[in-house]
């Protein structure tokens, strides 16, 4: 059976986590394919409210398979409190899975995104100051590095150390702040990497094997269209494919196996962040759209325009 994907049609937080969770409970997988913790889902069902980040939304069901792609990029603090936070609910994490290709957020990531948009002053884009561009910034400059690498320790601080010190200068030297310590991120990574090791996969061949089987396979996207890196509000945009084309790039799937594409939009647009906003409301309507609506950021709690 081809794979359907879920995709937002606006600036985000139309609603697709729900959207997603509701059509999860007749799937055999959920795959997520872009993004990172700067998207948020809000899900209320039978085991109470989550705000999920990097974990599918098909998490709640037993028997789906749930993946987060290689096009995801993985903070893991954020994705182990998220994992710990569902089993304390009652909420099973085995059958969840993460591209072994998936990049990782470093510390000199989040660091360098919350310094890069002081430097901007008052034309600061509204990241959510998580790390997300320098990201994929290191990804397609081949500095990144992957989930898989924290399998291999002894090639993993080889590459770190490397890395780290090109991006101490940039944070000396560029920033004036402080320089961050190899031991201290190595060690800290490598915890890390022990308890997320059970998870990573080569998960590429299974979405293509649970196609081949004829399946139910969702694509979970992240974001909305007009956050799209191409064609959103450039360059008050996110940094990843939120189109139905990034979930091919974000998954190693073929564009043939895609035969449905959901839009989600909602009855009036929000938008979280800077960037142009058209029909944005600064009256008691908008005010109280947002506060019926609970018309907050699911990641930073910011209001939503």
């Amino acid at each position: 059976m081809p794979a359907i994907a879920i995709i937002g049609a606006q600036w985000g937080d139309e609603g697709k986590g729900k959207i997603v969770d509701l059509l999860a409970e007749k799937a055999n997988m959920v795959v997520r394919f872009s993004g990172g913790n700067n998207a948020g889902h809000t899900v209320v069902n039978p085991y109470g409210e989550f705000r999920m980040h990097l974990v599918p939304s098909g998490i709640f069901y037993p028997e789906v398979t749930c993946i987060i792609g290689n096009g995801v990029v993985i903070d893991p603090a954020v994705l182990l409190e998220e994992i710990d936070e569902l089993q304390r609910q009652g909420v099973t994490v085995n059958r969840l899975f993460i591209s072994d290709r998936a990049h990782l957020i470093m510390p000199y990531h989040t660091l360098i995104d919350a310094l890069e948009e002081e430097a901007r002053g008052g034309g600061a884009l509204g990241t959510t100051r998580k790390g997300i561009g320098p990201v994929y910034v290191d990804k397609v400059g081949r500095l990144g590095i992957r989930t898989g690498d924290l399998l291999e320790k002894e090639a993993f601080l080889d590459r770190l150390r490397f890395v780290l010190e090109q991006k101490n200068r940039i944070l000396t030297r560029v920033y004036g702040a402080q320089p961050l310590s190899l031991e201290e991120v190595y060690d800290k990574y490598c915890q890390y990497g022990e308890r997320l090791a059970p998870f990573i996969r080569e998960t590429d061949l299974m979405v293509q094997e649970a196609l081949e089987n004829k399946k139910r396979v969702l694509l979970e996207g992240a974001q909305g269209t007009l956050l799209d890196i191409d064609f959103g509000t450039y360059p008050y945009v996110t940094s990843t494919s939120t189109i139905v084309g990034g979930a091919c790039s974000g998954l190693g799937l073929s564009p043939v196996h895609i035969n449905s594409i959901i839009g989600v939009f909602k009855a009036y647009i929000t938008r979280v962040g800077s960037g142009p906003m058209p029909t944005e409301l600064f009256d008691e309507t908008g005010e109280l759209i947002r506060e019926r609506a609970h018309e907050y950021g699911t990641t930073t709690g910011r209001p939503r325009r």
